[in-house]
């Protein structure tokens, strides 16, 4: 039993170090690959240091036509100094202020990829030759270099403009985001208990609310109330605007999730055939959450505040506002935002009526079983709802989401490194565990979220649990130790190893 343990254990540390192996990997790979134009910073910034230090252009290097050489031989410079004799080190200086000059233009290059060099270096000149300027335009250009994200893919889809003008706390605005809120959070309560859950995202209320907003809009009176009174107010300020829409999903975000507390509510009802009154389960679900939002609040300085904290699939919902409330121009033979979103609406919807109604087989697709209908070997192996679904495939974009949420607003980064993990605990450690027999794995199925005995049955929860809630010990002496499937059993294990992972990980690459 103890080196049964032993392995179980060497395969959780083989696992956390292919981890960070992985993520080691990735991340090194970014940072040899963030110049837009293919080249390579750190390879540039080792050619500047050496024509710096020894005097010399390297291939590839660019010199401006006014810098200096380092050589002493027709110096351009040196030739026209009135005593013709500046000496080496003075040229050295020279070519080194220019290398410097050029490596901060690469860099800024890489911080402000929306601004095309010609614009950059306008809005320098103007910057150093007006500073003093108040203008409308200056300020904007001074705030495009100073406000701009160091990430290319939150600089190129989040715009850094504002209006202030635009009414927020609006009556739209509450009466649509707190239904949003209720109706999310509802509906994907209701659709998690299906065994593949269906999930209606914050995007799904994001597009709903738009017609919406707009009609209230046109209907509502702007009728001003109590006016000229510190409580003035108005249940139509104007035309329905993009930070109402914003503050909305965000209201919409909050509800879309699932509660995780009502895990416990449901497992004392369901599995432990246990009484729990409503306002017990109301007040651990409140608890939770409101501990969840205080947390988040705690470490908001180090989880939203840095600009190097972005969040993938918020660009996706970001790109829609853009998409929803810009007004683009057409072009020639080619589809708008909006005009490209709403045809991939439609198809997706009336796709989805094959795998959710008609044919629900698109689900998982499990060709091995197919082949080998009476083997349990290959049942154990390819069916992708009680296996370990090798070869199976979906066309369910529900199976597809479940992976990682959207694979289209995910980066690369974060699929490779789940699909990594998803390989090794799944293809490797999963069947190692189970062929070797370890913990009598072969007695239960492969895959299942059951308990069971030592004999392969299942466990009698209820026999166990006393008329107080608490765990009667001579019944579970009686009954026997309990079992869980392995790929169950390596689920937790991997979970809980993961937590001290996230620790690990944040002090290996974000420690200094």
């Amino acid at each position: 039993m103890a080196s049964k343990g032993k392995i179980i254990v060497l395969l959780l540390v083989v696992f956390l170090v292919f981890q960070c192996l992985v993520n080691g990997a990735i991340y090194h790979l970014q940072d040899f690959s963030i110049d837009t134009n293919g080249k390579n910073h750190n390879g540039q910034y080792l050619k500047h240091r050496a024509a710096t230090l020894f005097g010399f252009n390297p291939k590839g290097l660019r010199i401006p036509p006014s810098a200096p050489s380092a050589r002493g031989n027709g110096d351009a410079a040196a030739d026209n100094h009135p005593d013709n004799s500046i000496s080496e080190g003075y040229q050295l200086d020279l070519l080194q202020r220019e290398r410097e000059k050029e490596m901060e233009e690469s860099i800024e290059e890489i911080k402000t990829p929306l601004i095309p060099k010609e614009e950059k270096n306008e809005d320098q000149n103007r910057a150093s030759t007006a500073t003093a300027s108040t203008s409308k335009s200056e300020n904007q250009s001074e705030g495009e270099e100073e406000e701009n994200s160091p990430v290319k893919q939150v600089a190129l889809t989040v715009p850094i403009t504002d209006d202030p003008s635009l009414p927020v706390l609006t009556f739209r605005m509450w009466v649509l985001g707190s239904l949003s809120c209720i109706m999310l959070s509802f509906l994907n309560q209701f659709f998690w208990y299906r065994t593949e859950p269906l999930t209606i995202t914050a995007i799904s209320a994001q597009i709903a609310v738009l017609p919406l907003g707009q009609y209230m809009a046109a209907k509502l009176t702007n009728r001003v109330f109590f006016k000229g009174t510190h409580w003035e107010f108005t249940l139509n300020p104007g035309p329905f605007n993009v930070k109402e829409h914003v503050l909305i999903t965000i209201f919409a975000n909050s509800g879309a999730s699932t509660v995780y507390a009502i895990h416990i509510v449901t497992v004392v009802k369901v599995f432990y055939k246990k009484h729990i009154t409503f306002w017990v389960s109301l007040i651990v679900i409140i608890t939770t959450q409101v501990l969840g939002f205080g947390w988040a609040g705690i470490f908001r300085r180090y989880l939203v505040e840095p600009a190097e904290m972005w969040w993938p699939a918020n660009l996706v919902q970001v790109s829609l506002f853009r998409a929803l409330h810009e007004k683009e121009d057409r072009p020639k033979g080619g589809l708008t935002r909006i005009q490209f979103f709403l045809i991939a609406f439609i198809c997706s919807f009336a796709y989805y009526v094959f795998p959710g109604y008609l044919f629900e087989m698109l689900t998982s697709l499990s060709w091995i079983c197919w082949i080998f209908p009476k083997s349990v070997l290959a049942q154990q192996l390819g069916s992708g709802l009680y296996g370990l679904g090798i070869a199976a495939l979906g066309i369910d974009w529900s199976t597809i989401s479940s992976y990682l949420g959207s694979p289209l607003a995910s980066p690369w980064f974060a699929t490779a490194n789940v699909a990594a993990g998803y390989i090794l605990v799944m293809y490797v450690i999963t069947p190692i565990c189970y062929w070797l027999n370890v913990y009598k794995a072969k007695t239960f199925a492969i895959f299942s979220d059951y308990l069971f005995t030592s004999t392969g049955s299942i466990y009698n929860i209820t026999a166990i649990v006393d008329s107080n809630f608490h765990l009667n010990l001579e019944a579970y002496e009686k009954e026997g130790h309990l079992y869980l499937s392995t790929f169950f059993a390596m689920t937790y294990g991997v979970g809980f190893a993961a937590l001290t992972a996230t620790i690990v990980h944040v002090i290996l690459f974000h420690g200094r």
